[in-house]
C-alpha cells in the first residue's frame, strides 16, 4: 500500500495528481462501483466482490466498443467509459497483487540470529 517514508509517501500526490485531474471521471466510477456493489451485494457495506466479478479484459473492451461505436450511456444511464475504467482498474489491481505475491515468493528470507 501507501510507502511509510514520508519522502516517499509525498512523491504520490494522490489527491492533487488523480483526485484533482479527473474529478467528474472518478465520481462515474464511484457510481459505477456502488451500483454493482447494490447489484450484487445487496443490503451488504461496499465491498468488491471479486468471485462475482471475473474476466476484466472481455468486459471493459465491450463497454469500450460501445462508446466508440457511439451509445456513450449504458441502459441503466451509466457511462460505459465509467464501466470500462472501473474494470481496468480493477485488472490493475489485481496485477499489482499478483506481481507483489510473485515477488514476495522470490525474495529471501531475512537471516535471523539466534
Amino acid at each position: 500500500m501507501l510507502p511509510t517514508d514520508d519522502r516517499a509517501r509525498k512523491g504520490l500526490p494522490i489527491f492533487r495528481g488523480p483526485m484533482m485531474y479527473f474529478p467528474d471521471a472518478l465520481l462515474a466510477i464511484a457510481a459505477v462501483c456502488k451500483a454493482g456493489n447494490d447489484q450484487h451485494n445487496p443490503g451488504q457495506p461496499m465491498h468488491w466482490a471479486r468471485e462475482k466479478s471475473t474476466e476484466q479484459m472481455d468486459t471493459a473492451l465491450r463497454h469500450m466498443m460501445d462508446h466508440g461505436l457511439g451509445t456513450t450511456r449504458d441502459v441503466d444511464g451509466m457511462y460505459h467509459l465509467a464501466k470500462a475504467a472501473w474494470r481496468l482498474l480493477a485488472e490493475l489491481q489485481l496485477t499489482i497483487e499478483r506481481d507483489a505475491q510473485a515477488q514476495a515468493a522470490v525474495q529471501p528470507e531475512p537471516v535471523t540470529k539466534k
